[in-house]
């Protein structure tokens, strides 16, 4: 077969040089046709489209067609021609053929519908279908839109740790690391794990955020984002939760709550923005075969600013609906932390529109939360979605000393290993705030998919550590 430079698919379905002759290589998704003619579907992946191979059967050896199948991978040369059929513009006319690859008839992935859990059991070939290729394609472009977004706003991009060595004291949701035997685990008189030979010399756990390493990063560089995996030991196994996922979480100096906000409804305006002008195919696929609401709802978030709604009033609203008949599972009253029912009530049926809950009770939130002159809410910002509840989660940061460690101190927390974050606070101290992003349910959103265990390639969840 003579050796030509291959083309990606994507490329020759917008050539119009007819009469050249391209490689292409590809997996086999649908070979039909008669006894003289054959057409191949294929698709290299760098496309929701296959593009057509015409085969004169007469031409080439049986044997060689026969391991032609689905799944199959191969290599072709031939002729550029314009297609005679409809829903394409080009296909090739085969000259070359050569199998790379052989699919036996047990190739899990055969012409016909899947579930999503028979593909999650398929994780390692689930990559080739239509629907996932589309997903993990929008993945790549909603990270090079975060990159591109940051770096344009002047942020850098902060390294944080993976591994954390702070006590962990309290912390069930850390998954510890560890070089001790554990059949052979030293402990102390009082009965406690000693960790003095252990590889960092005390416990270490992998990371459930890169925030307050961030809040140093801020503090020193003017405005930091991190984008990394993240690790949560929660044994919750429901479809919006994962025990590895990524993070987006950007830390900035100098800012308050209403720039916030406004930094977190710009931020996630430009990666829908970015979507809709870069993946316009994948978009168009998943709109007819995963949910036909999809693009009208990423347009409209683009339509309107999103509601500022402080918590008070939302329990306002809530509690009306409650007293008008509406049912919720969940009870409602000031001082809960609200469900994700009670989230997307306001934003799907409410306002119809994305919601920016702020002014959070402050024992619901996280003891960094910068306290309001009323001593009973915090500066919290969550952004809720359509469809997802909770998409963002964010706050102006406490800088003040006496009042952060007064918060440390009424909740009792373990700070022994976190002087280093103390220090912020000591020495020349600044208003700061910064928000995290789970990057899979900004991709739930995108995508229209409705379990985040098909957003990420291989998932992480309790009893499930496959691939």
């Amino acid at each position: 077969m003579e050796q030509i430079r291959r083309t990606k698919i994507v490329d020759v379905l917008n050539r119009d040089d007819f009469g050249t002759i391209v490689n292409v290589k590809g997996w086999v998704r649908t070979r039909r046709g008669s006894k003289a003619v054959n057409f191949i579907a294929l698709n290299d992946g760098s496309t929701i489209k296959n593009v057509q191979i015409v085969v004169e059967v007469e031409k080439f050896d049986e044997e060689l067609l026969k391991g032609i199948t689905t799944g199959a991978c191969i290599s072709v040369n031939g002729e550029l021609v314009q297609s005679q059929g409809s829903g394409q513009n080009v296909e090739i006319q085969c000259k070359e053929l050569e199998v790379l690859g052989t699919c036996g008839a047990d190739y899990p992935l055969q012409k016909k519908g899947h579930s999503m859990e028979f593909l999650r059991e398929h994780a390692n070939l689930r990559l080739r279908t239509n629907t996932f290729g589309a997903v993990f394609r929008i993945r790549h472009h909603m990270a090079m839109a975060i990159h591109s977004y940051f770096h344009k706003q002047g942020f850098f991009y902060f390294h944080t740790p993976l591994i954390t060595a702070s006590d962990c004291e309290g912390a069930g949701q850390m998954f510890q690391v560890t070089t001790k035997n554990l059949y052979d685990l030293k402990k102390g008189e009082d009965g406690k794990i000693l960790y003095d030979d252990d590889f960092f010399g005390k416990q270490a756990s992998l990371t459930v955020s890169g925030q307050l390493e961030g809040e140093l990063g801020a503090t020193a560089l003017g405005g930091i984002y991190t984008f990394g995996p993240t690790f949560r030991a929660e044994n919750s196994n429901t479809p919006r939760h994962l025990s590895e996922f990524w993070m987006i979480e950007p830390e900035v100096a100098f800012i308050d709550l209403a720039d916030l906000m406004d930094l977190e409804e710009d931020f996630i305006k430009y990666c829908v923005t970015w979507a809709l002008d870069n993946c316009k195919d994948d978009l168009d696929f998943l709109n007819k075969m995963i949910d036909n609401t999809l693009i009208e709802r990423l347009e409209g978030v683009l339509k309107d600013s999103f509601v500022r709604l402080p918590y008070t009033e939302g329990i306002k609203i809530l509690e009306d609906a409650v007293a008008k008949g509406h049912k919720f599972e969940f009870p409602v009253s000031w001082g809960i932390d609200l469900a994700s029912e009670h989230e997307r009530y306001l934003v799907e049926e409410f306002f119809k529109k994305p919601v920016i809950m702020t002014d959070y009770p402050k024992d619901i939130k996280a003891f960094y939360m910068k306290i309001n002159e009323d001593d009973k809410t915090v500066q919290g910002t969550d952004v809720l979605f359509p469809q997802i509840g909770e998409i963002i989660g964010g706050s102006v940061r406490e800088e003040n000393y006496d009042k952060l460690m007064s918060e440390i101190d009424r909740r009792n927390i373990p700070m022994k290993d976190m002087w280093w974050y103390i220090d912020t606070r000591k020495y020349g101290t600044c208003p700061h705030g910064g928000f995290g992003l789970g990057f899979e349910r900004l991709i739930l959103f995108v995508t229209g998919m409705q379990n985040i265990r098909d957003v990420i390639p291989f998932p992480r969840t309790p009893k499930n550590a496959e691939f």
